[in-house]
């Protein structure tokens, strides 16, 4: 009985670490065999890390701007 309990309040006190699963250009599921892993966040390829930060260079700049 109480090796159960110790269990089940060693599960409870670990929460679940959210694992990114989509890509954030092309938002397609990225697999485990094939991931493109840059500053922290993964994408299913270099073409679509590319597009990602072309795509957010210019909102970067039009806020410095403003």
């Amino acid at each position: 009985m109480v090796a159960e309990a110790v269990k089940e309040n060693q599960a409870e006190a670990k929460p679940k670490i959210e694992r990114q699963t989509n890509c954030l250009a092309c938002n397609k599921l990225i697999k485990k065999l094939k991931r493109y892993y840059r500053d922290g966040k993964l994408y299913c390829s270099k073409k679509c890390w590319r597009a990602f930060i072309d795509k957010s260079k210019p909102e970067g700049n039009s806020s410095a701007i403003k």
